[in-house]
């Protein structure tokens, strides 16, 4: 569980970074990055929202092990996770979980 969490950290400090870097919307860069990583490929990731930046072996070495453990997860978990997407302000109304 403690190489999940530091997995997760790497790739979101990856993420912030390429952000604020730019002067990109960080929130949108990062709800595109989820939802890839939820529901597409480690490729989808490289060729949408991570394609503007310059992503380090290390950086890519964390990202296909994070989506290899989402990918481990049962597939009722991940349906639950994509709709705390939809979730999301901004996007409607209220929802219950």
């Amino acid at each position: 569980m403690k190489r999940s969490s530091a997995l997760l950290l790497a790739a979101l400090a990856v993420l912030c970074t390429c952000g604020l870097a730019t002067g990109e919307d960080s929130e949108e860069l990062f709800m595109d990055f989820l939802q890839t990583l939820l529901v597409g490929s480690t490729e989808e990731l490289y060729e949408g929202p991570l394609s503007k930046y310059n992503i380090n072996a290390d950086a890519k070495a964390a990202i296909a092990e994070l989506k290899s453990c989402i990918d481990g997860l049962q597939t009722v978990h991940k349906a639950e996770l994509v709709k705390l997407l939809v979730l999301r302000p901004g996007r409607g109304g209220a929802h219950s979980l």
